[in-house]
């Protein structure tokens, strides 16, 4: 065979598997590359998939949420929201499946040589699916400015914080102007709090409404509780493919995964993972493994007595066997960190920093040079954090002992736990999404004046660093900034990153999905709602 007839095979091979290409023409463009009858009937069973359809009502159970949620897209911080505002909501751009940036409200988007400033053209069919109005350029300026400006309270305000204006040139083109180059930029409207909401006419935007230019409209719901959607018959974007969606926060791992196995509900955003062997072999039910940029932290308060201490807190680092913990309660699903937040699936990985690893005898003498021998602490988790999340915090408990330390393990309440506990608990447990680039993550997280800087850490020359890594373009250099700003958190930063999980998470057999799954959030970046069908 020949290797044009193999990239043939290849390419409709590949129009298949998309949907793209009938049962009866790959037969005929199989022979014409030499395959025999058999040998593409074969190839067909393996490739094919069939064109997603439309119809039913797809019911999608959540493992985070409160009845404390509100539509303010600055103060989204639960599953349940992240994954309704994908469901009803639109961003300037999205991930795609394969990881890519890809357009969603914005269909383009350019740069000045400096990146300093960026040209977003906007989809002239995008609107919103409650008042029926077209989305312009107003209600983009209106929605970036709800998270700028000294009263906002949105958690994405640190990652606005280098835009000196936003101004519209006509109804579909928005110009952002940067107080210094960001190549990152158009990266940064993935965030899930920068939900493009309609304007008001002063200037604010109407949250309250749950309006949104999404794939889905919002026909009724409770906070904590369920949402119900319809389609949205003028969404600009490709799918929506079920008629209805129902968005159910199931916080308790089992009533979730009983819904799923009983077919209370057709996907879950998370199982146990205990029993992740068990249910791939169930026939009616299909598991997804996604390796992630999503991690488990263990921030500890910097200006919090014993963590405003670097020996503590390195101390506390070196008292967990990561190893152990992505074995026993990860069952390996999940991809050992090093206490610093940039994954090896983000770019600019510094791969050649050594890996920090149990050590409690080093662990007691830091602790006794800071004059905290037998340190006792506590930390609070909860089971919605994370699958095994407060078994995690139990051995790591029993880690600790070896170096002298006490950790008293705090079961919190699943319903509030991030607005009562997260950023409020002197040490306690945190599941992050992934985010697309280092950059994003600093910025949110470890930035001195974020919002969600929640170890409250100060460093001086990781601020600096961050600055200057986001308006360098030579990526060299760039990678030697992010490297220097990961050693910093490593060794003074106040967060222990035991590992980057994976997202387990699963569906019924007769759900259909993309070949692609987003590795940014659980249930295909989350927006299973708008991506995903019923094959029968």
């Amino acid at each position: 065979m020949t290797k044009k007839d193999k990239d043939l095979i290849n390419r409709i091979a590949a129009g298949a598997k998309e949907g793209r290409i009938s049962r009866r023409d790959f037969m005929s463009y199989s022979a014409a590359a030499g395959l025999t009858v058999a040998g593409a009937t074969s190839l067909w069973g393996t490739s094919a998939r069939a064109a997603p359809t439309r119809g039913g009502t797809f019911r999608w159970g959540i493992h985070d949420g409160n009845t404390g949620d509100t539509h303010d897209p600055g103060s989204y911080v639960t599953r349940t929201m992240i994954f309704l505002a994908h469901t009803h909501r639109s961003y300037l751009t999205m991930i795609n499946g394969d990881g890519s940036l890809g357009p969603d409200l914005a269909d383009s988007w350019e740069a000045n040589d400096e990146a300093s400033e960026w040209t977003f053209s906007l989809n002239p069919n995008a609107t919103f699916g409650m008042s029926g109005n077209k989305v312009t350029a107003n209600d983009v300026i209106a929605s970036l400015n709800h998270h700028r400006g000294d009263d906002t309270t949105s958690a994405a305000k640190a990652l606005l914080t280098d835009v000196v204006e936003i101004t519209a040139d006509g109804d579909n083109t928005v110009v952002v102007t940067l107080l210094g180059g960001n190549a990152d930029f158009p990266w940064l409207m993935t965030d899930y709090h920068l939900a493009i909401c309609p304007a008001n006419d002063d200037g604010t935007i109407d949250w309250q409404s749950g309006d949104g230019s999404g794939p889905y409209v919002i026909e009724s719901g409770e906070f904590g509780v369920q949402f119900s959607l319809v389609r949205n018959e003028n969404w600009h974007g490709e799918g929506a493919w079920f008629d209805k969606v129902d968005i159910i926060t199931l916080n308790d791992p089992n009533a979730r995964q009983t819904a799923l196995v009983t077919g209370d509900v057709d996907s879950v955003s998370q199982i146990d993972l205990k029993t992740m062997a068990l249910m791939q072999r169930d026939p009616n039910l299909q598991l997804f493994n996604v390796p992630s940029a999503g991690a488990i932290t263990l921030p500890m308060l910097c200006d919090t007595a014993p963590f405003d201490n670097v020996d503590v807190r390195n101390a506390l680092k070196l008292s967990m066997n990561r190893d152990e913990i992505i074995e026993k309660i990860m069952f390996g699903a999940a991809t050992k960190a090093n206490d610093f937040h940039h994954s090896p699936a983000q770019p600019y990985w510094p791969e050649d920093i050594p890996q920090r690893d149990y050590d409690p005898d080093q662990a007691k003498s830091l602790l006794k040079k800071a004059g905290m021998e037998n340190l006792e602490v506590n930390i609070s988790t909860a089971d919605s954090v994370t699958a095994g999340a407060v078994d995690m915090a139990v051995l790591y408990a029993e880690h600790a002992k070896a170096a002298g330390i006490t950790i008293n393990v705090t079961r919190e309440p699943n319903d509030g736990y991030y607005s009562d506990v997260w950023l409020k608990k002197p040490w306690c447990l945190v599941s992050w999404g992934a985010r697309p680039t280092p950059d994003v993550m600093y910025t949110l997280a470890y930035k001195s004046d974020a919002a969600w800087n929640e170890s409250r850490w100060q460093n001086e020359r990781f601020n600096e660093l961050l600055l200057q890594a986001k308006a360098e373009l030579d990526d060299s250099l760039r990678a030697e900034m992010y490297r220097e700003m990961a050693m910093l958190a490593r060794d003074d930063g106040g967060t222990v990153i035991p590992f980057f999980n994976n997202f387990v998470y699963a569906a019924r057999s007769n759900v259909g999905t993309p070949d692609s799954l987003a590795a940014s959030w659980e249930g295909d970046g989350a927006r299973a709602a708008s991506r995903w069908w019923f094959t029968e």
